[in-house]
């Protein structure tokens, strides 16, 4: 999903839409009220899910390596150095000529809160078994989240934008890009001292066709015509 007008709208495995909408057209573009909810749980979904893969240690996801390694070196929780780091990559929007949605901003600071707050509230377990499952619902759940703040279609999360965006002026491939980005931050983030376990490679295999599987079940289908009058 991209928030600019000029991007081909992007089709789900079951043919909905993410519709290429900027951000005054995605909240005229209809059902807001059912949109706003929707973001706003698969938010906080993916917050808690970003906690229950810390408390697990076994890994986290490449953005999520280089969160636990900034935090290594900095007297700064996770959340506020995802947070911080979030509005560091939206800068990145600027040369690529973009603009962040209400979901874009919404992204940038409840994911980080809401990883605070499951660390806050939710103790690290000793048995392996345990973390097994804290890992493997935190893979689960992160899914389910991002199929559905995307399918809210409010607007990309800062670190999705830039890779639309990069994909849009390079003309190279989403594979391509995606790829170097996650490669790039993941090797940065394990030279910090990163978290890098079985959980990584477990996100990595799983995490696309979990989405890929859910996201058609959330796609809002939206009225882009009446959204561009």
């Amino acid at each position: 999903m991209t928030a600019t007008s000029e991007a081909p709208a992007a089709k789900t495995a079951r043919g909905r839409q993410l519709s290429a909408l900027n951000p005054i057209e995605q909240l005229k573009a209809g059902h807001l009220p059912r949109r706003l909810v929707q973001l706003y749980v698969g938010l906080f979904l993916y917050g808690g899910s970003m906690g229950l893969m810390i408390q697990g240690n076994l890994g986290l996801d490449p953005w999520d390596v280089l969160h636990s390694g900034i935090t290594k070196h900095l007297n700064l929780s996770f959340g506020t150095v995802a947070i911080a780091v979030s509005f560091v990559v939206l800068l990145a929007w600027i040369p690529l000529r973009q603009w962040p949605g209400l979901g874009t901003i919404s992204n940038a600071i409840v994911i980080g809160l809401v990883t605070d707050l499951t660390l806050a509230t939710v103790d690290r377990p000793d048995q392996l078994w345990l973390r097994i499952v804290f890992m493997a619902s935190g893979i689960v759940v992160n899914a389910l989240a991002g199929a559905l703040y995307i399918g809210a279609q409010l607007g990309p999360g800062p670190r999705d934008g830039m890779m639309t965006g990069l994909v849009r002026r390079t003309g190279r491939s989403v594979r391509l890009v995606r790829t170097s980005i996650e490669v790039t931050v993941l090797a940065v983030g394990w030279l910090l001292g990163g978290v890098v376990g079985f959980g990584t490679v477990a996100y990595a295999i799983a995490i696309g066709p979990l989405v890929h599987f859910l996201l058609p079940l959330f796609t809002v289908r939206l009225d882009v015509e009446a959204a561009r009058k």
